[in-house]
């Protein structure tokens, strides 16, 4: 627990804390634009060193990675400072689309990240949860699911861009991350919550 603890408070200090000093160290000497730039540095850093130590990156740090190298190009091709302060935001707002699309196709995303998932982990598991595919109140709830974690990440990402448009830059460094962080943790729980309440009883009669 304490470990956990520990990762979790490094990771809040490197993409939240660590860019907002930099952002005020960089600010005087290269305008907001260029601070902002330099501000993604200690992310960016994070997430290759997570590449290097795991030879793989996590859902957090891919996504981090990715808005970082997108809202870069963005900028570069001529897109304006708030692109730079919405990063992941944007890539964020895109998943959630992927999301909706996924569970108004009856192909729900949830279900599909379950699976693969479970066959790193466990074939056993991931060959009961494919069995469960065709249940109808199996369906149901991971169409459920996949249709709240859409809306959500399309909620955060429209959050992000109003507090973009309303915020002073500094105040958005800080604030951003804690909304992200706020909302992953509260729809964890409740998929935890809502997996456990509704599909646990078909899980349990899939053994």
């Amino acid at each position: 627990m304490h470990a956990r603890q520990r990762a979790v408070g490094v990771e809040l200090a490197v993409n939240l804390g660590l860019p907002l000093f930099v952002f005020h160290l960089a600010r005087p000497h290269l305008g907001d634009a260029h601070a902002l730039i330099a501000s993604s540095a200690p992310p960016l850093a994070w997430s290759l060193a997570e590449l290097v130590r795991k030879r793989r990156l996590d859902a957090l740090s891919l996504l981090a990675l990715t808005g970082i190298v997108l809202s870069l190009l963005a900028f570069v091709g001529g897109g304006g400072i708030r692109v730079l302060q919405l990063r992941e935001k944007l890539v964020t707002g895109l998943i959630g689309l992927v999301f909706l699309g996924s569970a108004a196709l009856g192909r729900p995303l949830i279900y599909e990240l379950a699976r693969a998932t479970l066959l790193r982990a466990s074939p056993e598991k991931a060959a009961r949860l494919v069995a469960l595919r065709d249940a109808a109140p199996f369906r149901r709830g991971m169409g459920v699911m996949t249709l709240a974690w859409g809306l959500a990440l399309v909620g955060e990402c429209a959050l992000s861009v109003t507090l973009a448009l309303l915020l002073p830059i500094e105040h958005f460094l800080w604030l951003a991350p804690l909304v992200g962080y706020g909302s992953l943790g509260a729809m964890t729980l409740w998929t935890y919550a809502y997996a456990r309440q509704r599909l646990g009883p078909a899980l349990r009669d899939g053994e």
